[in-house]
């Protein structure tokens, strides 16, 4: 069965960490912790029932409660799914930087590195050409090439 605890905002590392020492410490029957980053203040766990679930989390700072229904698997898949979008932008693309240093800049894409998520750019509306490497997601397409 899956069940949530409810945690202080930004403590949910340090409880999971926690958690697991009791786990391992006591034998308790907890199959897994999951730590989402999406759902702050909340951690999801897998026990074998509810009696578990609330005795693992006595004692242990930062746990405000335990949620009195227990979820589904279905509510959380989800969440747990990875999800890529992949941004189609190829050599000679133009492209809108739109954050770090030179947010707002346009620049035309010299090589995409796909196993990496970066692409080397070289910024368009200055005199000397500067080539620059920036993560995929800090682009977003202004005008495909022809």
């Amino acid at each position: 069965m899956i069940f949530v605890y409810r945690v202080t905002a930004g403590q949910e590392k340090v409880v999971a960490d926690i958690l697991r020492h009791k786990i391992q410490k006591d034998k308790l029957p907890i199959y897994a912790v999951a730590l989402i980053e999406d759902l702050r203040g909340y951690l999801i766990i897998e026990a074998k029932d509810e009696v578990t679930a609330r005795q693992s989390a006595m004692k242990i700072p930062h746990i405000k409660g335990v949620l009195r229904k227990s979820m589904d698997l279905n509510s959380i898949v989800p969440l747990i799914e990875s999800r890529t979008a992949k941004l189609h932008i190829g050599k000679g693309d133009i492209v809108e930087l739109i954050s770090g240093p030179f947010k707002g800049e346009k620049a035309r894409i010299i090589k995409v590195d796909e196993d990496k998520d970066e692409v080397t750019v070289e910024l368009v509306e200055i005199a000397i050409p500067i080539p620059v490497t920036i993560k995929l997601n800090t682009v977003k397409i202004y005008q495909k090439a022809e």
